[in-house]
């Protein structure tokens, strides 16, 4: 039997294969190499079915392949630009010695040597042989606990099963609290709840009764259950981001979507103390206005657990798409702020109208039983007014707006204008007064997948919308259809673009400006696990689903919560700056058609809209280097405030006794924090402004980094030094990056990025500055 060699190179191995494979390596490509000719059963479902593919045929109707063919396909790939490269021929006449490749932490592989082809290798200077059967550990959040504060959550889902999972890590030092037959597995290790003393009945178990804690839970750290589905929509192998990593689940939320500040600030005291790495916040605080950190108990709660080395990542809100509408608990830059962005995965309920006029593609999740031909009479609801005068409500199917003998048997087309009575209570009128579907007329219901149930609805765009109404007119018997709704994968639209209803930054302390959200991730028509005795959301005369779909920056941030205790598990000794770092300097601005990621609108995304831009989940594993952003740079932060020392105690519990903030301290003291971002504001026409950084170096130990800036035009930025060098692990160097406003802006906010990259990595960070 040849051993297994595990090598760590510098250059490429001498065998002709090999050699290609290490040039993928060195361009950035990975890629897996496929031995099994046996086809399983099960869910068909791609590991990523949203990534995009491209096809190289090397092997020949009889099953042969041209050795040069196979080098050329390796050469095309590269100049394609694929990302990823999966090889599966599986009948070589020489064995493929590969058996894995690493270039994630380190570069190298793993491969099946002869004696003198190992012993070879070993003679390379560049090149490290390591003993046979070295293993590496999954980034698979194994051991991780991650921590979700939210309404609660439903032990018994499959997402929390504990099957292959081992035993319970000795550090976790929480409880399950039993009310309710919660009990706990070795997945679930935890589960508290906490209760108002003024209202013993307020809150009586960690079970959860609304759905959002089991929701966001299963996305974070859920079990992979294959055959997950909402009625057979979305149907594949649910997972969440970390499914090795255990769950502690913190109940705040009470029946009613209230929360208890004070018990909100005890499940952070609880989380610190049980022993968790991460916690997992879908909570907003926007009514904090006076006094905003001092009165701010999820930005306070998520300063003592960031102070005892816990990751905290929180919502961005979704009041968008206005500018500055973020969260205010989110404008904390200890938190990792998330964005909400769409998928490549479109539900359509599909509009089919008569006299061959086509058919249009509408939104919503419906489960309709008519017909597939256009059968079914159509028409505006402005023309079928119970009152003359009431055109305009009609249009927009006010209840009682409608004359229940000219809807009925109809499919009625709505506009959404009135910004008062929801979709849900203008279908439930129609559907009382006899109509058999809506089509509503509404940019953002299209592009949110709402669940409608059985009645048939689907949303349409403006432009659709027009459409319809056009052929309404240009007949005096309109004809339509409206069909269930069906998963489409890939979707038809750009993926990721900013969710419309995702808040906007900037984040305001002043007239300082800040760049937040962070980071961006799904948050579009997620499926992840819910409650199974929640019949709102169940089809008549079926059982409650054990998976419903959501939608929200509630779903976004537990996909960055899950990465985050890869991170951790990857990297244990690393602070949640470096990890928040790590996501951030590695983030994607592009989408799956190679452009800008775009908002709901079709424009450029700008950092304030997906902050350094879309989770990347490997490149986090290995950043190359991080900004640690520690304790002295978020007390000096508090002090742009105008808190004092004591003041700022309430907030920070390590202050040292004899700290106290500058003299002059609103200024600069947010460009000059140490953070994976910039914001400069104030910036006048001709003045200079420098601010400083300092990295630290994670990657390989003899390290060389050039730096390339992206500067918009009317904006010079110079980073200097322009090379950054590292003979050690965890060595750090710092720079400084200075801006000259050279004239005056159109715009009041000039977007860019630099990136300090080699051969290996790239570490990119955003930029914003900003004139008078």
């Amino acid at each position: 039997m040849i051993p297994t060699t595990l090598v760590i190179s510098s250059r490429p191995e001498t065998r002709t294969g090999t050699a290609r494979m290490w040039h993928l390596l060195q361009r950035g490509v990975g890629f897996w190499v496929h031995r099994t000719t046996t086809w399983l059963k099960g869910t068909a479902r791609g590991g990523s079915p949203g990534a995009r593919i491209a096809a190289y045929r090397v092997v020949g109707p009889d099953g042969g392949s041209w050795e040069a063919a196979v080098l050329k396909a390796f050469d095309d790939a590269i100049a394609d630009g694929v990302d990823v490269l999966s090889i599966s021929l599986g009948s070589f006449k020489k064995e493929n010695p590969i058996v894995h490749t690493y270039n994630n932490s380190f570069l190298g592989f793993a491969a099946r040597l002869s004696e003198d082809e190992a012993k070879s290798i070993g003679n390379d200077s560049t090149a490290a042989p390591m003993s046979s059967h070295s293993h590496v550990s999954s980034p698979s959040g194994a051991d991780t606990i991650i921590g979700v504060i939210d309404t609660g959550i439903w032990p018994e889902s499959p997402s929390f099963d504990d099957k292959f999972m081992g035993p319970i890590p000795r550090r976790w030092k929480g409880t399950c609290m039993p009310a309710g037959n919660i009990t706990c597995n070795k997945k679930l290790i935890g589960a508290r709840y906490y209760v108002d003393p003024n209202d013993p009945g307020y809150i009586t178990t960690a079970r959860d009764d609304e759905g959002h804690g089991t929701h966001v839970a299963s996305i974070a750290a859920g079990s992979p259950v294959l055959g997950a589905s909402y009625y057979g929509l979305a149907k594949g192998t649910a997972r969440g981001g970390s499914p090795g990593a255990r769950l502690a689940a913190y109940r705040v939320v009470a029946p009613d979507g209230g929360s208890w500040e004070a018990a909100i600030l005890k499940a952070f005291d609880d989380a610190i103390a049980d022993g968790v790495d991460v916690l997992s916040i879908s909570l907003g605080a926007f009514d904090v206005e006076k006094d905003f950190y001092l009165n701010n108990t999820i930005a306070i709660g998520a300063f003592h657990a960031v102070e005892r080395g816990i990751t905290v990542v929180g919502v961005a809100g979704n009041e968008g798409p206005s500018r500055g509408t973020i969260d205010n608990s989110a404008l904390a830059p200890w938190i990792l702020t998330v964005a909400a962005t769409s998928i490549d995965r479109d539900f359509v309920a599909d509009i089919v109208l008569g006299g061959n006029k086509g058919v249009i593609k509408g939104g919503g999740i419906n489960f309709s039983g008519l017909s597939k031909s256009a059968v079914y009479h159509l028409v505006d609801g402005r023309t079928v007014s119970s009152n003359q005068n009431d055109a305009a409500n009609a249009s927009n199917c006010i209840p009682g707006s409608l004359d229940s003998g000219k809807v009925k048997d109809k499919i009625v087309l709505c506009e959404n204008k009135d910004n008062y009575y929801r979709t849900t209570k203008k279908f439930k009128m129609l559907k009382t007064q006899g109509a058999i579907g809506m089509i509503m007329i509404d940019d953002i219901e299209e592009k949110v997948p709402f669940l409608y149930g059985v009645f048939p609805i689907a949303a349409v765009s403006e432009e659709d919308g027009a459409r319809i109404r056009t052929y309404i007119k240009s007949t005096s018997n309109a004809l339509a259809t409206i069909l269930p709704t069906k998963t489409v994968i890939p979707g038809s639209k750009p993926a990721p673009s900013l969710a419309f209803f995702s808040s906007r930054g900037p984040a305001m302390y002043g007239i300082e400006k800040f760049i937040k959200p962070d980071i961006a991730a799904p948050g579009l028509g997620i499926l992840a696990a819910w409650p199974s005795n929640d019949v709102s959301v169940a089809l008549p005369g079926k059982e409650p689903p054990l998976f419903n779909i959501d939608s929200g920056t509630s779903m976004a941030c537990p996909h960055v919560s899950g990465l985050a205790a890869r991170v951790k598990s990857w990297h244990p000794t690393w602070s949640p700056s470096a990890i928040k770092s790590a996501i951030m300097t590695t983030a994607t601005q592009r989408n799956n058609r190679h452009a800008p990621i775009t908002t709901d609108d079709g424009s450029i995304a700008t950092p304030y809209d997906i902050g350094s831009g879309e989770i990347n989940l490997l490149g986090p594993l290995c950043p190359g280097l991080v900004y640690e952003t520690n304790t002295v740079d978020y007390v000096q932060f508090l002090c742009n405030f105008g808190y004092n020392a004591s003041m700022i105690k309430i907030i920070a519990s390590t202050v040292p006794n004899n700290f106290y903030c500058p003299t002059n301290s609103s200024s600069h003291l947010i460009s000059d924090m140490n953070y994976p971002s910039i914001s400069v504001s104030g910036l006048k026409t001709n003045e200079t402004r420098t601010v400083k950084r300092t990295v630290t170096n994670v990657g390989e130990v003899y390290s060389t980094y050039m730096v390339s800036v992206e500067a918009p035009a009317g904006l010079q930025v110079k980073v200097v030094p322009n090379k950054l060098k590292f003979t050690k692990n965890m060595e750090k160097r710092t720079f400084q990056v200075t801006f000259k406003l050279t004239t005056t802006s159109s715009s009041e906010d000039l977007f860019g990025s630099f990136t300090w990259y080699n051969w290996k990595h790239k570490v990119r960070s955003p930029f914003v500055a900003s004139s008078v």
